[in-house]
């Protein structure tokens, strides 16, 4: 994967997986269940998006 995917794909994971969670605190005052799911979800999507930041501070440029 070239580095301007990654780019685009780090942003949808952080923005998507922060989206969730907002999405999941207003949902769990009616079901907790799935609030609870989309909250952990969009958590860990985030968290995925934010560690791959990491991986694409590490690789060089695009030849």
């Amino acid at each position: 994967m070239r580095n301007a995917g990654l780019e685009k794909l780090i942003w949808v994971l952080i923005y998507g997986g922060l989206l969730a969670l907002c999405l999941g605190l207003f949902v769990a005052r009616q079901d907790g269940t799935l609030g609870g799911w989309l909250i952990g979800g969009g958590a860990v999507t985030a968290i995925v998006g934010a560690a791959l930041i990491a991986v694409r501070a590490r690789r060089g440029p695009d030849n």
